[in-house]
């Protein structure tokens, strides 16, 4: 484990605020990474996923960098373009 996991797991197990913000923003963060991924992996730009969908370039980029101000309706119509599907879990908190 490294110095920063080790410091996170410390830091949730003492701050149960910081362990659910943490978690939220990471998994903002994780979606926006997996669609900036897909789409480098399909050879798009922003600029071709954004005039596929009629979109400006500055909300592909919301996407995948601020993915947590994203209506779930763009995150799946920009998966959509780059040959992906958005699959939600609902699971119970820990």
């Amino acid at each position: 484990m490294s110095d920063l996991q080790k410091y996170i797991k410390n830091r949730k197990a003492r701050e149960p605020e910081f362990a659910q913000n943490f978690e939220e923003g990471y998994q903002s963060f994780k979606i926006g990474v997996l669609l900036k991924q897909a789409r480098e992996e399909a050879r798009l730009t922003q600029s071709d996923v954004a005039k596929q969908l009629r979109m400006k370039k500055s909300t592909i980029s919301k996407v995948e960098n601020h993915s947590e101000e994203i209506k779930l309706s763009t995150l799946e119509k920009v998966a959509t373009v780059l040959g992906k599907r958005i699959e939600i879990a609902v699971s119970n908190i820990s």
